[in-house]
Formats: C-alpha cells, structure tokens, sequence
C-alpha cells in the first residue's frame, strides 16, 4: 500500500482550511485517511503560530513507513524542520533567445558601446577646444584690465 502525507481540505466556500493527513494514495483527496497529523490554515498570516500544527513524532513515524508528503505538505515539514528542504531545479535555458538571436545582440550593444565611446570623445575634444579659446580670450582681458 503506498502511503502519502496530504492535505484534506475543509472549511466553507472560499475560506479554506486543511487537515494534514496519512491516506493511501488510491482514496479520495477528502475522503478515507489513517491518521490525521494536523492543520494547515492558509488564511492566517505566515508569522502567525496558528498557521500550521503538525505532530512531528507521528510525522517521523510516517516518514520512516515510506509515506510521501506532497509538495505543499513537505515545505510545511520543512518550516517544522522535519525534513530538509528540496533541491530547487537548474533553470531551464528555453526562455533565452536562440544562438543567432544572441550573436546579433551582442553586435548591437557592441555598436551602441562604440557610438557612445565616439560621442563622449568628440563632446571631450569639443570641450578641450572651448576651454583653450576661453583661456586665450581670458587671458588677453586680464592683462587689459590690469594695465
């Protein structure tokens, strides 16, 4: 008989609330269950201590029997601190462009960089070339203005 560790689900229309329970894989998500381990209450804040209850020596118990929590039942043991959190899966790379798509990328911005780099230093030269006609032009009035 495979065993799991699930949520039965409770409570009134749109106010959920979960018993954790021992079941056999093969019976109804709300129907037959061995034992029931505790709650889980999703509409209480996540700090709050009435979120969730487990009793960990009955869920040990269960563990060692070979039953399998589901992935919501086996994150609140791992809050509870026991079992040791999940592995999470290498990123897939499906979302990224193809390798032409990234190649013509990688020339735009390289293009974009040299036109930025040519920009700043013609503004430089530019700059350069005004500050010396100022010192020329300022250095002429000083010496009118001192005589």
């Amino acid at each position: 008989m495979a065993l799991a560790i699930r949520l039965a689900r409770g409570g009134a229309k749109k106010r959920p609330f979960y018993r954790i329970v021992v079941a056999d894989t093969r019976s109804p998500r709300d129907g037959r269950f061995i034992e029931r381990l505790g709650f889980f209450n999703p509409i209480v804040a996540p700090d709050n201590p009435e979120r969730y209850r487990i009793n960990a020596e009955r869920a040990k118990y269960w563990l060692e029997q070979g039953a399998k929590p589901t992935d919501r039942v086996h994150r609140l043991l791992t809050q509870a601190e026991l079992m040791p959190a999940r592995d999470v899966p290498k990123q897939t790379k499906k979302n990224q462009p193809k390798a032409k798509a990234q190649e013509r990328a990688a020339e735009e911005a390289k293009r974009k960089a040299e036109a930025e780099a040519a920009a700043k230093e013609a503004e430089e030269t530019a700059g350069a070339a005004d500050e010396s006609a100022e010192a020329a032009e300022g250095g002429g009035e000083e010496t009118a203005q001192s005589e």
